[in-house]
């Protein structure tokens, strides 16, 4: 009785023992668990917060793209505005440029006067070969250019309304102004 009653006790403490053991495995591996699932959670929470500051920063990064690119289409803007504007300058100079020294154009009597000045106080330095020599060539360059004139100008006028070519011929005929000039370079080439 007495070895039946010990093996019971010892029977009962080792079952004890391993079921204590077993609680304290279960207990491990819930720890375990929970670990486990916390981790999981701080690194999906990261993971969240990467993928949040990576679209921040895209976002940024195309917004500076945008803005930049917008940035360059207005110098671009700018640019284009300024070399029209010099083109239009350029375009008004030559064209007045052009009138004021054209048959048709405006000349005031005060820049007919000093243009007759200059060019009698020039002529005179000069030598009369110089004026002869100077006067053939011009005479040369007058005559081939007016022959071109009047055949481009004929070709021209013929396919012009009669209104546009009354304005043409208007212009190319010679004005008092002209006429005085050649008149003055005529007495000049003779003194």
């Amino acid at each position: 009785t007495l070895r039946t009653e010990e093996r019971q006790r010892l029977a009962r403490e080792r079952r004890e023992e391993r079921e204590k053991q077993h609680a304290a495995k279960e207990t491990q591996i819930l720890e375990k668990e929970r670990k486990a699932k916390l981790q999981y959670e701080k690194q999906l929470e990261e993971r969240q917060r990467k993928l949040k500051e990576q679209k921040q920063k895209e976002e940024q990064r195309r917004a500076a793209v945008e803005e930049k690119r917008k940035q360059k289409i207005e110098e671009e803007k700018e640019r284009y505005e300024a070399v029209m504007h010099r083109t239009l300058e350029r375009n008004q100079r030559l064209e007045t440029r052009q009138k004021r020294w054209s048959w048709g154009g405006s000349v005031t009597p005060d820049s007919e006067s000093k243009t007759a000045l200059l060019y009698t106080a020039s002529k005179r330095s000069t030598s009369t070969a110089n004026l002869k020599q100077t006067e053939a060539v011009m005479n040369k360059r007058l005559s081939s250019s007016a022959a071109l004139l009047n055949a481009s100008d004929r070709t021209r006028r013929s396919q012009l309304s009669p209104l546009d070519s009354s304005v043409i011929s208007r212009l190319l005929a010679p004005t008092q102004a002209s006429l005085a000039r050649s008149k003055s370079a005529a007495t000049l080439s003779a003194d």
